[in-house]
Protein backbone atom coordinates (compact mmCIF):
# COMPACT_ATOMS: atom_id res chain seq x y z
CA UNK A 1 0.00 0.00 0.00
CA UNK A 2 1.28 3.62 -0.92
CA UNK A 3 2.17 5.85 1.78
CA UNK A 4 -0.74 8.01 0.39
CA UNK A 5 -3.62 5.56 2.25
CA UNK A 6 -2.18 6.69 5.67
CA UNK A 7 -1.89 10.13 4.42
CA UNK A 8 -5.65 9.99 3.35
CA UNK A 9 -6.61 8.32 6.40
CA UNK A 10 -5.22 11.08 8.76
CA UNK A 11 -6.57 13.52 6.66
CA UNK A 12 -10.13 12.42 6.59
CA UNK A 13 -10.18 11.84 10.60
CA UNK A 14 -8.98 15.64 11.09
CA UNK A 15 -11.69 16.70 8.88
CA UNK A 16 -14.12 15.00 11.25
CA UNK A 17 -12.86 17.06 13.77
CA UNK A 18 -13.77 20.65 12.27
CA UNK A 19 -16.53 22.25 13.44
CA UNK A 20 -19.72 22.02 10.84
CA UNK A 21 -19.26 23.66 7.25
CA UNK A 22 -16.01 23.87 7.94
CA UNK A 23 -13.00 23.63 5.43
CA UNK A 24 -9.14 22.96 5.06
CA UNK A 25 -7.63 23.22 1.60
CA UNK A 26 -5.24 20.98 0.76
CA UNK A 27 -2.23 22.96 1.29
CA UNK A 28 -3.52 23.80 4.87
CA UNK A 29 -4.04 19.51 5.12
CA UNK A 30 0.06 19.18 4.22
CA UNK A 31 1.26 21.52 6.62
CA UNK A 32 -0.44 20.13 9.37
CA UNK A 33 0.85 16.66 8.51
CA UNK A 34 4.10 17.84 7.14
CA UNK A 35 3.83 15.58 3.94
CA UNK A 36 4.28 17.10 0.46
CA UNK A 37 1.17 18.80 -1.13
CA UNK A 38 1.25 17.85 -4.54
CA UNK A 39 1.55 13.99 -3.40
CA UNK A 40 -1.32 14.71 -0.79
CA UNK A 41 -3.67 16.65 -3.07
CA UNK A 42 -3.57 13.49 -5.73
CA UNK A 43 -5.14 11.48 -2.48
CA UNK A 44 -7.22 14.15 -1.70
CA UNK A 45 -8.69 14.28 -5.63
CA UNK A 46 -9.22 10.89 -4.71
CA UNK A 47 -11.12 10.86 -2.00
CA UNK A 48 -13.70 13.39 -3.79
CA UNK A 49 -14.18 11.11 -7.02
CA UNK A 50 -15.00 8.44 -4.17
CA UNK A 51 -17.56 10.61 -3.23
CA UNK A 52 -15.68 11.04 0.86
CA UNK A 53 -14.71 14.48 1.15
CA UNK A 54 -16.15 17.19 -1.00
CA UNK A 55 -13.56 19.87 -2.55
CA UNK A 56 -15.47 23.44 -2.50
CA UNK A 57 -13.92 25.84 -4.67
CA UNK A 58 -13.21 29.54 -4.04
CA UNK A 59 -11.39 31.64 -1.21
CA UNK A 60 -12.52 30.00 1.79
CA UNK A 61 -12.72 26.66 -0.12
CA UNK A 62 -11.00 23.40 0.92
CA UNK A 63 -12.26 20.03 1.37
CA UNK A 64 -14.92 18.49 4.14
CA UNK A 65 -16.28 15.22 4.92
CA UNK A 66 -19.13 14.07 2.42
CA UNK A 67 -21.01 12.66 4.95
CA UNK A 68 -20.50 11.30 8.36
CA UNK A 69 -17.58 9.86 9.51
CA UNK A 70 -19.73 6.96 10.83
CA UNK A 71 -20.59 5.92 7.49
CA UNK A 72 -17.02 6.30 6.30
CA UNK A 73 -15.17 2.94 6.21
CA UNK A 74 -11.48 3.09 6.76
CA UNK A 75 -12.01 0.57 3.75
CA UNK A 76 -13.75 3.14 1.69
CA UNK A 77 -10.67 5.38 2.26
CA UNK A 78 -8.02 2.16 0.98
CA UNK A 79 -10.37 1.71 -2.40
CA UNK A 80 -10.56 5.51 -3.00
CA UNK A 81 -6.82 5.76 -3.28
CA UNK A 82 -5.87 2.49 -4.42
CA UNK A 83 -7.94 1.36 -6.27
CA UNK A 84 -10.42 -2.26 -6.29
CA UNK A 85 -7.30 -4.65 -7.30
CA UNK A 86 -6.67 -7.40 -4.87
CA UNK A 87 -3.63 -7.12 -2.84
CA UNK A 88 -1.98 -10.54 -4.43
CA UNK A 89 -1.99 -11.34 -8.36
CA UNK A 90 -1.37 -15.09 -8.43
CA UNK A 91 1.08 -15.64 -11.61
CA UNK A 92 0.38 -19.50 -11.41
CA UNK A 93 4.33 -20.17 -10.92
CA UNK A 94 3.12 -23.87 -9.91
CA UNK A 95 2.57 -24.94 -13.85
CA UNK A 96 5.96 -23.37 -15.28
CA UNK A 97 9.87 -24.78 -14.58
CA UNK A 98 11.46 -27.79 -15.44
CA UNK A 99 8.60 -29.58 -12.92
CA UNK A 100 5.66 -28.82 -15.22
CA UNK A 101 3.06 -31.05 -16.15
CA UNK A 102 -0.33 -30.04 -18.07
CA UNK A 103 -2.32 -26.99 -16.83
CA UNK A 104 -4.84 -29.62 -16.92
CA UNK A 105 -3.39 -31.54 -14.14
CA UNK A 106 -3.41 -29.06 -11.84
CA UNK A 107 -6.42 -28.29 -8.92
CA UNK A 108 -8.23 -24.89 -9.96
CA UNK A 109 -5.90 -22.86 -7.21
CA UNK A 110 -3.19 -23.52 -5.59
CA UNK A 111 -3.08 -23.77 -1.65
CA UNK A 112 -1.06 -20.19 -1.59
CA UNK A 113 -3.04 -18.44 -3.66
CA UNK A 114 -6.37 -19.61 -1.44
CA UNK A 115 -4.96 -18.75 2.04
CA UNK A 116 -3.66 -15.14 -0.07
CA UNK A 117 -7.41 -14.88 -1.11
CA UNK A 118 -8.36 -15.76 2.41
CA UNK A 119 -6.04 -13.34 4.28
CA UNK A 120 -7.45 -10.18 1.70
CA UNK A 121 -11.27 -11.34 2.53
CA UNK A 122 -10.56 -10.70 6.53
CA UNK A 123 -8.44 -7.65 6.17
CA UNK A 124 -11.27 -6.41 3.71
CA UNK A 125 -13.96 -7.14 6.46
CA UNK A 126 -11.95 -5.61 9.20
CA UNK A 127 -11.19 -2.09 7.63
CA UNK A 128 -14.86 -2.29 6.17
CA UNK A 129 -15.93 -2.56 9.87
CA UNK A 130 -13.37 0.46 10.90
CA UNK A 131 -15.35 3.64 10.41
CA UNK A 132 -13.68 6.71 10.33
CA UNK A 133 -15.85 7.91 13.88
CA UNK A 134 -13.95 4.77 15.47
CA UNK A 135 -10.67 6.05 14.37
CA UNK A 136 -10.87 9.66 15.52
CA UNK A 137 -12.48 8.85 19.03
CA UNK A 138 -9.70 6.01 19.35
CA UNK A 139 -7.56 8.53 18.49
CA UNK A 140 -8.99 11.34 20.96
CA UNK A 141 -8.45 8.21 23.71
CA UNK A 142 -4.97 7.69 23.13
CA UNK A 143 -3.00 10.91 21.73
CA UNK A 144 -0.90 12.16 24.27
CA UNK A 145 -3.16 15.22 25.73
CA UNK A 146 -0.76 18.18 24.50
CA UNK A 147 -1.04 17.10 21.49
CA UNK A 148 -4.38 17.38 21.27
CA UNK A 149 -4.50 20.65 22.88
CA UNK A 150 -2.02 21.41 19.73
CA UNK A 151 -3.89 19.74 17.02
CA UNK A 152 -7.12 21.64 18.90
CA UNK A 153 -5.11 25.36 18.79
CA UNK A 154 -4.08 24.87 15.11
CA UNK A 155 -7.56 24.38 13.69
CA UNK A 156 -9.32 27.15 15.68
CA UNK A 157 -5.79 29.56 14.51
CA UNK A 158 -6.80 27.85 10.85
CA UNK A 159 -10.38 28.82 10.57
CA UNK A 160 -10.34 32.49 12.74
CA UNK A 161 -7.23 33.03 9.15
CA UNK A 162 -10.01 31.83 6.85
CA UNK A 163 -13.08 33.35 5.27
CA UNK A 164 -15.85 32.04 6.36
CA UNK A 165 -17.54 29.26 4.19
CA UNK A 166 -20.99 30.19 2.46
Amino acid sequence: MSEGVEWAAHCVVLLDSLPAGATLPASRLAEYHNVPAPYLAKALQALAGAGIVRSLPGRGGGYRLSRPAAQISLLDVVLAVEGDDPAFRCTEIRKQGPTRVPGRTYPPMCGIAAAMHRAETAWRAELSATTIAELRAGMLRSAPPRALQKSHEWVEQTMTRRPPDR
